[in-house]
Protein backbone atom coordinates (compact mmCIF):
# COMPACT_ATOMS: atom_id res chain seq x y z
CA UNK A 1 0.00 0.00 0.00
CA UNK A 2 2.77 2.70 1.06
CA UNK A 3 6.24 2.62 -0.67
CA UNK A 4 8.98 5.06 0.93
CA UNK A 5 11.92 6.66 -0.63
CA UNK A 6 14.58 6.49 1.60
CA UNK A 7 16.86 8.38 -0.78
CA UNK A 8 14.04 11.21 -1.84
CA UNK A 9 14.31 14.78 -0.42
CA UNK A 10 11.04 14.20 0.99
CA UNK A 11 10.83 13.00 4.84
CA UNK A 12 8.75 9.96 5.56
CA UNK A 13 5.97 11.33 7.41
CA UNK A 14 5.09 13.74 4.40
CA UNK A 15 5.48 10.65 2.46
CA UNK A 16 2.89 8.40 4.34
CA UNK A 17 0.31 11.47 4.38
CA UNK A 18 0.76 12.08 0.59
CA UNK A 19 0.21 8.38 -0.05
CA UNK A 20 -2.23 8.60 2.42
CA UNK A 21 -4.50 11.31 0.93
CA UNK A 22 -3.51 10.07 -2.67
CA UNK A 23 -5.24 6.66 -2.08
CA UNK A 24 -8.23 8.63 -0.65
CA UNK A 25 -8.67 11.26 -2.89
CA UNK A 26 -8.45 7.59 -5.37
CA UNK A 27 -11.03 5.98 -3.76
CA UNK A 28 -8.76 3.13 -2.43
CA UNK A 29 -9.12 4.30 1.12
CA UNK A 30 -12.89 5.12 1.53
CA UNK A 31 -14.96 6.28 5.27
CA UNK A 32 -14.67 4.10 7.63
CA UNK A 33 -11.34 1.91 6.13
CA UNK A 34 -9.15 1.16 8.78
CA UNK A 35 -5.57 2.31 8.39
CA UNK A 36 -2.77 0.29 8.95
CA UNK A 37 -1.51 -0.07 12.86
CA UNK A 38 1.94 2.12 13.40
CA UNK A 39 3.34 -1.42 14.87
CA UNK A 40 2.53 -3.35 11.41
CA UNK A 41 3.34 -0.46 9.12
CA UNK A 42 6.50 0.14 10.99
CA UNK A 43 7.65 -3.34 10.65
CA UNK A 44 5.88 -3.39 7.16
CA UNK A 45 8.54 -0.47 5.68
CA UNK A 46 11.27 -0.81 8.50
CA UNK A 47 10.70 2.56 9.87
CA UNK A 48 10.50 4.17 13.33
CA UNK A 49 7.10 4.11 14.80
CA UNK A 50 7.68 7.83 15.84
CA UNK A 51 7.83 8.60 12.48
CA UNK A 52 4.76 6.78 11.57
CA UNK A 53 3.05 8.21 14.81
CA UNK A 54 3.74 11.56 13.63
CA UNK A 55 2.30 11.16 10.00
CA UNK A 56 -0.70 9.72 11.79
CA UNK A 57 -1.34 12.50 14.21
CA UNK A 58 -1.40 15.08 11.54
CA UNK A 59 -3.69 13.05 9.43
CA UNK A 60 -5.77 13.31 12.21
CA UNK A 61 -5.30 17.01 12.98
CA UNK A 62 -6.08 17.64 9.00
CA UNK A 63 -9.37 15.53 9.70
CA UNK A 64 -9.05 12.82 7.36
CA UNK A 65 -9.02 10.19 10.09
CA UNK A 66 -10.07 9.46 13.35
CA UNK A 67 -8.53 7.26 16.49
CA UNK A 68 -10.24 4.61 18.17
CA UNK A 69 -8.65 3.60 21.12
CA UNK A 70 -7.80 -0.10 20.98
CA UNK A 71 -9.47 -0.59 17.60
CA UNK A 72 -6.79 1.67 15.68
CA UNK A 73 -7.21 4.54 12.83
CA UNK A 74 -10.65 4.77 10.40
CA UNK A 75 -10.72 7.23 7.64
CA UNK A 76 -13.34 9.77 8.41
CA UNK A 77 -16.62 10.82 6.43
CA UNK A 78 -15.62 13.25 5.17
CA UNK A 79 -12.05 12.77 4.28
CA UNK A 80 -12.39 12.81 0.53
CA UNK A 81 -13.79 16.16 0.84
CA UNK A 82 -11.21 17.54 2.38
CA UNK A 83 -8.50 16.01 0.03
CA UNK A 84 -10.41 17.33 -2.51
CA UNK A 85 -10.35 20.97 -1.48
CA UNK A 86 -6.72 20.76 -0.53
CA UNK A 87 -6.10 19.39 -4.13
CA UNK A 88 -7.72 22.33 -5.42
CA UNK A 89 -5.22 24.72 -4.07
CA UNK A 90 -2.33 23.17 -6.53
CA UNK A 91 -4.11 24.46 -8.95
CA UNK A 92 -2.79 28.12 -8.23
CA UNK A 93 0.88 26.04 -8.39
CA UNK A 94 -0.13 24.91 -11.99
CA UNK A 95 -0.96 28.44 -12.98
CA UNK A 96 2.29 29.42 -11.46
CA UNK A 97 4.21 26.70 -13.46
CA UNK A 98 2.14 27.77 -16.71
CA UNK A 99 3.54 30.89 -16.37
CA UNK A 100 7.00 30.35 -16.36
CA UNK A 101 6.80 27.81 -19.08
CA UNK A 102 4.90 30.31 -21.44
CA UNK A 103 7.33 33.44 -20.10
CA UNK A 104 10.39 30.54 -21.22
CA UNK A 105 8.95 30.44 -25.04
CA UNK A 106 7.47 26.87 -24.04
CA UNK A 107 4.45 25.73 -26.76
CA UNK A 108 0.81 25.52 -24.85
CA UNK A 109 0.49 22.40 -26.55
CA UNK A 110 3.52 20.85 -24.97
CA UNK A 111 1.93 21.89 -21.47
CA UNK A 112 -1.59 20.80 -22.41
CA UNK A 113 0.12 17.31 -23.22
CA UNK A 114 1.49 16.74 -19.91
CA UNK A 115 -1.36 17.87 -18.25
CA UNK A 116 -3.17 15.30 -20.66
CA UNK A 117 -0.73 12.83 -19.69
CA UNK A 118 -0.90 13.07 -16.55
CA UNK A 119 -4.71 12.30 -16.66
CA UNK A 120 -4.22 9.39 -18.80
CA UNK A 121 -6.11 11.58 -22.20
CA UNK A 122 -3.39 11.82 -25.17
CA UNK A 123 -4.36 15.59 -26.07
CA UNK A 124 -6.50 16.10 -29.20
CA UNK A 125 -5.61 17.92 -32.41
Amino acid sequence: MFQIDRFGRTPIYEQIIDQTQRLIASGILKEGDQLPSVRVLSQELSVNPNTLQKAYSELERRGLCVSAPGNGRFVTAGAFQLVGEGLKEKLGEIQHIAEELCAAGLPVEQALSAVNAAYGKEIEA
